[in-house]
């Protein structure tokens, strides 16, 4: 970059004291990411209030070489918000950004800032009677900007799709600072390349998404969450597609977690309890709704579900919520797994999908072989399983020293669980994007002339290389290492 207090100065006068800020203690809070892998540091902390402030900035960055890291929450899991330790990266935030533009009831569909928090957004859809069809355990804190740029999951996949399948317009600032105006949806639109798309799961390399406009659903009149003991992740499949054809379109979610998952939540989570008396090698956790027509047979399609697989010994054990205070308490149980395996010690976590068909075999000759391999780990799956998307954690030895395991041991586990991933044809990031953590191993494994097309799309869109630099899109091989 060009001389630092330059840009510093200029970035002041255009943003104003709200807007932009080098002061150590305000930046440093956002130069880890959310699990403490990557810690950066950055010229200064911008904060733009507007499209127009942000679009003003980027042209400010270029002009003076600044590359720039946009981050929304601050949530992600492979570091993709976090700018290196160089220090001339200015991380952009879009916190500011919170407003919600218009809600349309009518058209079910809403446009809003890209700070806005997700959990914001589905108290003003359902404020409506509506309702936004994408949550995660992170929505208190996960933006909207951040969930489009890095074409977030979470639970209601199964039904929904993922946020690229919620998004019907988009604005983003590109590098240039020129704005990309896309907010009115069209339901057919034949002028070429669907730009959007491009840009949804770009995780900022390719712009900065600044608004969006999302598709809204009906609120669900009823839900009925059961939590199902099973003999093992197999059992988990079979029911899966016995729900599938009992139930149809009325299982808005499919979960599956092993026990030890289990007791590591309760041993975390205060006053928490197991739903079931008895214990079992996995569990799963089923959620089936019903829209206002369908609201007062739900708990006979629940209970017909849960007895018919019974019969067919697919299930040990099963508890349907008989409130919305208990459905709320089996989910809390699910979205606390990531925080309790954290607090247990050092783990290597995969975000990894392979077909849904192979993802039981996946599990069941993957585990074994890794803790035979690495003596004294702890292989686990759990997740989404009705998309094929599973977390799968590996627990360090007891006594390994954190940090000092990830980067030694951790290394050799995860490019040997990659190894499998791609050799069962998935994928080694399903939700949580690649970032600055699976850069390489997406290099290593990727498909060359995908490869290929993404750095001849990065350099088309951003010449100079200022958008999230380091992040997704890996260096050719005879690239020099910047």
């Amino acid at each position: 970059m060009r001389d630092r207090d330059t840009f510093r100065s200029a970035a002041a006068k255009l943003l104003g004291p709200r807007g932009f800020t080098y002061d150590k203690d305000l930046v440093e809070p956002w130069l880890t990411d959310w699990r403490g892998r990557y810690t950066g540091k950055a010229v200064g902390l911008a904060s733009p209030a507007s499209t127009d402030e942000v679009s003003r900035f980027v042209k400010l960055c270029s002009a003076h070489g600044v590359p720039i890291v946009p981050q929304g929450g601050n949530s992600g899991m492979s570091g993709g918000a976090t700018p290196d330790d160089g220090g001339d990266s200015v991380i952009l935030s879009l916190r500011r950004m919170n407003t919600i533009r218009e809600l349309d009831v009518a058209a079910q569909q809403v446009t809003c800032d890209a700070g806005v928090v997700l959990q914001t957004l589905h108290e003003a859809a359902e404020a409506e009677d509506l309702r936004f069809p994408l949550t995660l355990g992170g929505k208190g804190s996960a933006t909207i900007g951040g969930l489009v740029s890095t074409n977030a999951g979470g639970t209601q996949v199964l039904r929904h799709g993922t946020m690229r399948a919620q998004v019907l317009g988009l604005e983003s600032v590109l590098a240039d600072g020129s704005v990309f105006s896309n907010l009115v949806p069209l339901k057919k639109d034949n002028r070429g390349f669907d730009l959007k798309q491009l840009l949804i799961g770009s995780e900022g390399t390719l712009g900065i998404v600044t608004a969006a406009t999302l598709r809204l659903v009906p609120q669900t009149a009823q839900r009925r969450v059961a939590w199902i003991g099973l003999s093992s992740i197999s059992s988990a499949r079979e029911l899966l597609l016995h729900c599938e054809k009992r139930a149809g379109d009325a299982i808005e979610g499919f979960e599956v977690l092993p026990h030890h998952c289990l007791q590591s939540v309760l041993a975390h989570l205060p006053d928490s309890r197991s739903p079931l008396s008895s214990d079992h090698a996995w569990y799963a956790l089923v959620e089936l709704v019903a829209e206002a027509a369908d609201a007062d047979a739900i708990d006979g399609l629940a209970e017909d579900v849960l007895h018919s697989a019974m019969e067919r010994d697919l299930i040990q054990d099963a508890v349907i919520s008989a409130s919305e205070a208990q459905a709320e308490a089996f989910w809390l149980l699910r979205e606390s797994i990531s925080p309790a395996e954290r607090a247990i010690g050092p783990a290597m976590q995969h975000d990894i999908s392979v077909p849904v068909a192979r993802m039981a075999e996946f599990v069941e000759s993957a585990s074994p072989e890794i803790e035979k391999r690495f003596p004294g780990t702890t292989a686990i799956g759990f997740g989404h399983l009705g998309d094929g998307n599973i977390h799968y954690h590996v627990l360090a030895p007891p006594g390994a020293v954190q940090g000092e395991w990830e980067m030694t041991d951790g290394k050799i586990i995860s490019a040997f669980v990659h190894d499998l991933v791609t050799e069962f044809g998935g994928s080694i990031s399903a939700e949580h994007g690649i970032g600055q953590m699976k850069r390489d191993e997406l290099s290593r494994l990727g498909d060359p002339v995908a490869l290929g097309l993404m750095r001849t799309i990065k350099q088309a869109l951003d010449p100079q290389g200022i958008l999230n630099p380091g992040k997704l899109v890996p260096l050719a091989p005879d690239a020099p290492t910047p």
